[in-house]
């Protein structure tokens, strides 16, 4: 049997200032077309507040994810030890190697 889950919703309290973002992000062009851009979400200019408030949700989700990975790759570059880097080095063609 397949559950389906349904949508939570949940109380997001938002300071007059998020009010003034949230109305930002609704209204200009600009700022709908980079929130689209990082979230995914079609957004336009009849999109509900609901549907902001979620483009934001899944634009930061988007960031904290960049995040740890970028954070794991430098991790692991720096547990990295040098001979491991050299041999590495070694395997690869120089730059020089394409010109003709």
């Amino acid at each position: 049997m397949t559950t389906v889950s349904r949508p939570v919703r949940k109380s997001l309290p938002l300071t007059a200032r998020d009010l003034r973002n949230l109305e930002t992000m609704r209204r200009s062009a600009a700022h709908r077309e980079a929130l689209t851009e990082l979230s995914r979400e079609d957004l336009d200019e009849s999109s509900s507040e609901a549907a902001v408030i979620h483009a934001v949700w899944e634009a930061g989700m988007k960031a904290v994810a960049e995040e740890v990975e970028e954070a794991g790759y430098s991790q692991i570059a720096a547990e990295m030890d040098v001979a491991a880097r050299k041999k590495i080095a070694r395997r690869r063609a120089p730059s020089w190697a394409d010109d003709e």
